[in-house]
């Protein structure tokens, strides 16, 4: 009796495996969904402002250039997942005319730099911090990770909410282009 017991609950645990391996394999990937922004087709709202490996951004100084902005902070898990995505879409961009830079949403300066220093950040773009929350709240922006993309006049083209992939990105930007 006991055999049998022990033959069935193997038997669950095993289906339980199998099952939750067909969900890992199936599933289609985590990424962020186009919102229709108050924002899209306005001037994008200007941003000049400290960033963490020093020295200064400014919007403005990107005018001519397609530029991805990225909200994020060190404590969001969803920007854990796209800050690869966010760099391999940098170094691809980087002598195409694209810019990237990322904002710091309701986080430390130092959390922040952490994360800068763990992804590497710094070598392909720079982020900027937003103590005050001022850049958020001109972009509308109530939790990270949030992208918006603007175009080489200056005007918002896309927003995104969640975590974005390389893929998404490139679309984006091939869209502004054509």
């Amino acid at each position: 009796m006991r055999r049998r017991h022990v033959l069935v609950l193997s038997l669950v645990v095993l289906a339980a495996i199998v099952g939750l391996s067909i969900l890992l394999v199936t599933r289609q990937p985590v990424s962020a969904t186009s919102v229709p922004s108050p924002l899209l087709g306005k001037a994008a709202p200007q941003m000049t402002g400290t960033a963490l490996s020093g020295g200064s951004f400014s919007l403005a100084s990107e005018r001519g250039k397609i530029v991805v902005v990225n909200f994020f902070a060190s404590w969001c898990g969803p920007c854990q997942v796209e800050e690869p995505n966010l760099i391999t879409f940098a170094w691809q961009q980087r002598l195409k005319g694209v810019a990237v830079v990322g904002v710091v949403f309701n986080d430390t300066v130092d959390a922040a730099k952490a994360f800068d220093v763990k992804w590497n950040t710094k070598q392909f773009y720079p982020s900027v911090a937003d103590p005050s929350g001022t850049f958020a709240f001109d972009y509308g922006v109530t939790s990270p990770p949030s992208t918006f993309v603007i175009d080489t006049h200056g005007r918002v083209v896309a927003e995104l909410l969640g975590p974005v992939t390389t893929a998404q990105l490139n679309a984006v930007v091939a869209r502004v282009r054509a």
